[in-house]
């Protein structure tokens, strides 16, 4: 059960990001930074969406502190911090779906519900990005693939450059849960572009169901015991190996 919470993350990662940057004026929901690129394209085009996507990057950044923060509480019904998360990221997704069914998709990018809307899905997958690193730090980015690419590619050039057996198990693996973790994301980005042809905004149903799998995926098997994937008192820094709860493998973090 426990592995597949990445997978879910990656894949909700990528169709996330291409559904808020259908319907909401070219806004990147899972990778903020992106938007500086479209805030530029908006303003040369003369199109909307450039407050949206300004606000994008505070919002995201007070919803990574708070979720960071509240990682730290344990709640009265046992839930484990990992849980209170991934069910308040849920929550944010339906009510995201929901005002995007009801009034998407949105040709102004800059009107109040266009807004209001973009900073739900934001928030949503601001928690998803600190989730990831408070919790699954070993494991590749769920939003993020130029560091995940990166690192993949590296290895392959290790293991054509020629690796003693133990290196080349290792860095075998290591490429087999990156490859896992780009592939997912990019089924999300496609399957979100056909449902969005197919249905158009009614394909904002998908990803509150996907977060609701990883929810359960996620749940501890046993309450009782401490949470083991609890938050860390530091996120591990970059560059440095670490080793993935789920399977073993070592990474050297890029991202």
């Amino acid at each position: 059960m426990r592995p597949s919470v990445p997978v879910l993350l990656s894949f909700n990662g990528g169709y996330v990001d291409t559904a808020g940057f259908l319907a909401i004026q070219g806004l990147f929901t899972a990778h903020v930074t992106g938007n500086f690129v479209t805030i530029g394209a908006a303003l040369v085009n003369g199109t909307s969406g450039v407050l949206t996507k300004l606000l994008a990057l505070p919002v995201f950044c007070i919803v990574v502190l708070l979720t960071r923060l509240a990682s730290f509480h344990r709640s009265r019904r046992s839930w484990t911090s990992l849980e209170m998360l991934l069910a308040l990221k849920v929550s944010l997704l339906i009510a995201a779906a929901v005002m995007t069914i009801l009034w998407g998709p949105f040709t102004d990018g800059d009107s109040g519900l266009a807004m209001i809307t973009g900073m739900t899905l934001v928030s949503a997958m601001a928690i998803q990005n600190a989730v990831h690193r408070i919790h699954l730090a070993a494991s590749p980015p769920s939003t993020l693939m130029t560091g995940t690419t990166t690192q993949a590619m590296m290895d392959l050039a290790d293991l054509l450059r020629g690796l003693d057996p133990q290196a080349r198990a290792a860095t075998v693996a290591r490429i087999r849960s990156l490859s896992k973790a780009i592939a997912s994301f990019a089924l999300g980005a496609a399957s979100c572009a056909l449902l969005y042809h197919w249905v158009t905004t009614w394909n904002f149903a998908l990803p509150p169901l996907v977060a609701l799998m990883a929810l359960f995926a996620g749940g501890s098997p046993k309450r009782a015991r401490a949470d083991e994937y609890g938050p860390t008192r530091a996120a591990a820094p970059y560059g440095l190996s670490s080793i993935d709860p789920f399977d073993g493998t070592s990474y050297r973090l890029l991202y």
